[in-house]
């Protein structure tokens, strides 16, 4: 499975989790952050294209694969 963490500029009104449903909305001093698993790239392109239609300036990305198999 992997996570991603996107970093925006300011803060995203909470109104935007249903459009961003696979991910948890939290907020930073001064960005917010999208976090959760996407299936797969085509996930990961659909989420960017929702960040660009909105015009948020992206400040990070953020990519961790965890190893399912290593799970006990």
């Amino acid at each position: 499975m992997t996570i991603y963490e996107f970093h925006i500029q300011g803060h995203l009104d909470q109104h935007w989790s249903a459009w961003f449903e696979e991910l948890t909305i939290t907020y930073q001093e001064d960005y917010t952050v999208l976090r959760g698993p996407l299936a797969d790239e085509a996930a990961l392109h659909g989420v960017l294209i929702k960040i660009r239609d909105l015009a948020l300036p992206l400040l990070a990305l953020k990519r961790e694969d965890l190893d399912v198999s290593r799970q006990s």
